[in-house]
């Protein structure tokens, strides 16, 4: 890999602003611009403008197990475009959408044999939430339309998920947006008994009880849905404690609310497994995915529902529409095509077994990091894993940021939020790789003590 051509100066184009970076200080990023331009990517590397290699320690955004440059998705991606570059998803249907929905719903949990496709989590947030209303209504049980997040859950920039979604600083500006009738659960995480936890914690199950505070406050029959994240992302991989996700199960059939698993993250693999649903060995009503189900190539979004909701749907007219809902773009055949490509390594390449057989790999070499003074916590689960760090004099964030903008220059692109580092590398990541990542961050922990 070369440097791209001097013709364009990107570090200037960057500095103007033309393009508005998304969750992103953009004029801290135009004060230091450096190692944030990327020419190029291969295997779990990305190269810069200025030449850098970059460790992906995220997949991307949790988007890129597979890697990047595999030349098998751009040669799906030509002979799709060739062949079909793109049909409407209203009224039609086209070949290779139709299979790759069968062949997601073959990978859920039994009973779940329907997909809705959109284009994003976001999209699929909403869509989600928008299925719950239509079911309820459609059983005569119109009144429900409370929906219940989590603190801390992170379901997109949507209206409904940043509704549902707990993450302050995503939900204060947008205030008077927000959906009617929300609520939320009390996360998980409690440092004071949960600390350096390695898998799932074994206090907090009860935590999943305080879905029974919020029904004693707005009685059941006035709440559609609950949305959690089975392990929480965007906020620093918050692992479930032993048996709450089933505790909430048990509490939502109880009342008859829906419960939704957003997977756009744990999705296709990040936990050993089809979905997170798989390895916690709960059943949701609906699951929610993204990401990963491209390889971040192609925008692409769904949700999975079992067969009680998709029937209940499917009543009245025949010549009626039974969910006004869908995008231009829902099971986009270049998505789809890619989709395909992307199981079909995964199966071929058994990624799923060789992330299991890294998640303790992973486990042994970040948990090295807690006996650093200046780190709080470190967890893991999955090939996932986040080190909290103790805030500098300077306030919350600055020491986050400042390891993110060192480790670009140590050759690591890192996610930093606040004083949360996360990690979630490519499926296909070797060991030795993820020791030096670790052993990179050791180094640029204590160096910003």
């Amino acid at each position: 890999m070369t440097k791209l051509s001097n013709e364009f100066d990107f570090t200037d184009a960057l500095k103007k602003g033309a393009f508005w970076m998304p969750f992103t200080a953009n004029r801290r990023v135009k004060q230091r611009p450096d190692y944030r331009i990327m020419a190029s990517a291969k295997g779990t590397y990305y190269q810069t403008v200025e030449g850098k290699q970059l460790f992906d320690t995220l997949s991307g955004l949790w988007c890129t197990p597979l890697g990047h440059g595999n030349p098998r998705i751009a040669e799906a991606l030509k002979t799709q475009a060739e062949t079909l570059d793109f049909s409407p998803a209203f009224q039609l249907a086209n070949p290779v959408t139709l299979r790759l929905a069968e062949r997601i719903a073959n990978m859920a949990p039994d009973g779940m044999n329907h997909v809705f496709f959109g284009n994003s989590g976001s999209e699929a947030v909403d869509t989600a939430l928008k299925i719950a209303l239509g079911f309820h209504r459609l059983r005569k049980e119109g009144g429900r339309f409370r929906m219940i997040g989590r603190e801390r859950g992170y379901h997109g920039v949507g209206f409904g998920g940043m509704s549902v979604g707990g993450i302050v600083p995503n939900r204060k500006m947008f205030a008077a947006g927000m959906m009617n009738g929300v609520d939320h659960l009390r996360h998980t995480w409690d440092p004071s008994v949960m600390a350096f936890s390695k898998g799932q914690p074994e206090w907090g199950a009860e935590r999943a009880d305080d879905l029974e505070r919020l029904v004693g406050l707005h009685d059941a029959s006035t709440i559609a849905a609950v949305i959690v994240e089975p392990v929480q992302g965007s906020t620093g991989v918050l692992v479930p404690p032993v048996g709450y996700l089933q505790r909430l199960r048990e509490i939502c059939t109880k009342y008859g609310i829906l419960l939704i698993f957003d997977e756009v993250i744990t999705g296709f693999g990040r936990m050993g497994h089809g979905f997170a649903a798989q390895r916690f060995g709960v059943k949701p009503d609906m699951i929610t995915f993204a990401k990963a189900v491209t390889n971040g190539i192609v925008p692409m979004g769904g949700v999975i529902v079992t067969d009680e909701i998709y029937n209940t749907f499917m009543t009245g007219p025949e010549n009626a529409i039974e969910f006004a809902h869908g995008y231009t773009y829902s099971g986009h055949p270049l998505a789809a095509a890619v989709g395909h490509v992307v199981l079909d390594i995964m199966e071929e390449e058994n990624l799923f077994s060789k992330v299991l057989a890294l998640e303790p790999v992973l486990e042994e070499a970040i948990h090295t990091l807690d006996e650093i003074d200046s780190v709080s916590d470190v967890r893991n689960i999955g090939l996932t894993a986040a080190v909290d760090l103790k805030p500098s004099a300077e306030g919350v964030g600055v020491r986050g940021l400042e390891i993110f903008e060192r480790g670009l220059e140590a050759g690591l692109l890192l996610r930093c939020t606040g004083d949360t580092i996360s990690f979630g590398p490519p499926f296909i990541s070797t060991p030795e790789q993820l020791r030096d990542m670790v052993g990179v961050v050791r180094e640029l922990v204590i160096a910003t003590a």
